[in-house]
């Protein structure tokens, strides 16, 4: 039996068992023998729902906890993040989820517990940046990025359908909103200077470089340099929407003409009637001011 890594002695462990469509109780149950195969104490937490799920991680980070362990998918570690961001523990990845965008970004197995699990107790703590976003009534952080246009309006649709389920109802909204797509009036404001007011399909700020499972929306975002990577597109017509979506996969849309890109440390973003969603997760209705905070988060990746 090897040792755990100095400091890794023993962790908390929260399961979402609904991630990876009801796989993320076996991927917990394969990352617990290898942790405790390694000697770490492992303390598994199961939320009945969100809130509690929460309250279960506010609870473990108060109590004392070497990491906090999330086995599932980004909307589960968006959910650790408002408790861990800016205190300290560190966050280690059990990926169980269908995007996994946290786990890809930092290196971390998306297909084999074990070893996300000897990552953990590895030990090697690694500084990133979080983005804070601030509304009317809500903090929120997140760790990815957060979108706001069209695809928040295709979720807003995903949200509402009951039928039919998975991801053709993701599929029906997009349908639905290309019928509907239309220039949206954002205004956007850059480190407090003058407000821009431009029409845009969609603007997502980055942490980090992919959204939605791998488009890599933001291309050039680096999780360590303490700025949003700001990538705006302008694809007015079903046809040129259609023609650039492939491109969100490798990055290249951000040459075509369509789509711009900034970076900021704070972007003020609103647009009447659109919501902001983080890693994946409904956030807020615009106006939202959103700011990376350098060295927020602490996470246990590959050295």
């Amino acid at each position: 039996m090897s040792a755990a890594a100095p400091g890794v002695a023993r962790v908390t462990m929260l399961t979402n068992p609904a991630a990876g469509h009801g796989n993320a109780p076996h991927a917990a149950e394969r990352a617990v023998a290898r942790l405790q195969q390694r000697g770490v104490d492992v303390t598994a937490v199961v939320g009945r729902d969100p809130a509690h799920a929460r309250d279960l991680v506010e609870q473990a980070v108060a109590a004392g906890t070497d990491a906090l362990v999330v086995v599932g998918g980004d909307g589960v570690i968006s959910l650790a993040l408002q408790s861990l961001a800016r205190s300290g523990v560190p966050l280690g990845i059990v990926p169980a989820g269908t995007g996994n965008d946290h786990a890809r970004e930092y290196g971390i197995p998306t297909d084999d517990p074990r070893a996300a699990a000897d990552v953990i107790a590895d030990g090697h703590a690694h500084t990133v940046d979080l983005g804070r976003i601030e509304g009317a009534e809500v903090t929120s952080w997140f760790g990815t990025v957060m979108a706001a246009g069209f695809d928040s309006l295709v979720s807003d649709r995903t949200n509402r359908m009951r039928w039919p389920r998975g991801r053709m109802r993701y599929n029906l909204a997009i349908l639905a909103e290309l019928s509907r797509l239309r220039p949206l009036p954002f205004t956007l404001a850059f480190d407090g200077g003058q407000p821009v007011h431009t029409e845009l399909t969609l603007a997502a700020l980055g942490i980090t470089r992919s959204y939605g499972g791998g488009m890599r929306i933001c291309p050039h975002a680096d999780h360590g340099d303490g700025l949003l990577d700001i990538t705006m597109v302008r694809a007015g017509s079903r046809l040129r929407l259609l023609r650039l979506f492939p491109t969100v996969f490798t990055g290249a849309h951000v040459d075509l003409e369509e789509v711009s890109t900034a970076r900021a440390r704070t972007v003020r973003v609103d647009c009447p009637g659109i919501n902001a969603y983080a890693d994946g997760d409904y956030v807020a209705p615009l106006p939202v001011t959103v700011t990376a905070v350098p060295g927020a988060l602490q996470i246990l990746r590959p050295r």
